[in-house]
């Protein structure tokens, strides 16, 4: 019964991935744009939109350092550092037909699908925080502020 649940929740919010030409092109006018490292690791985040404006923000694996650090208006800690965060400050304009669905259910590392299982079902339960957070950081550099 618990995994009907579970599931359920996964299907709400979807991972994503980025086309890798849409990355070289935004890459041309922002050296920050994470690239692509491999099929291994890769480039994964979730989907938002903003007044009609599509966003990616990445997440990333846990990694000693999440533990310590403080969530903050750009960085938010995916329990408490444990399944590691979304970086909401390298978060990315996309349309829609710069990205793809990363289907966790056909990945073959165990124990990296259940990391992907343990982040999505953490960012949707949480999933109002993580999108006031987005919005305050467009606010925040669209209005030239420093953050």
């Amino acid at each position: 019964m618990f995994d009907i649940i579970l599931l359920v929740i996964i299907l709400n919010l979807k991972i994503y991935k980025i086309k890798e030409d849409y990355i070289e092109f935004l890459r041309k006018y922002d050296n920050k744009v994470l690239m692509n490292k491999n099929e291994k690791r890769p480039y994964v985040g979730i989907l938002f939109e903003i007044k009609n404006l599509s966003y990616f923000a990445p997440i990333s694996s846990p990694k000693p350092k999440h533990r310590t650090m403080k969530n903050t208006i750009d960085f938010i800690k995916i329990n408490h550092g444990i399944y590691g965060a979304i970086n909401l400050n390298n978060m990315i304009p996309v349309t829609k037909d710069n990205i793809m669905i990363f289907d966790i259910s056909k990945e073959k590392n165990h124990n990296y699908k259940n990391l992907l299982y343990n982040q999505i079902k953490y960012i949707n339960i949480n999933y109002n925080k993580i999108i006031n957070s987005a919005i305050k950081l467009r606010e925040k550099v669209n209005s030239n502020s420093n953050y």
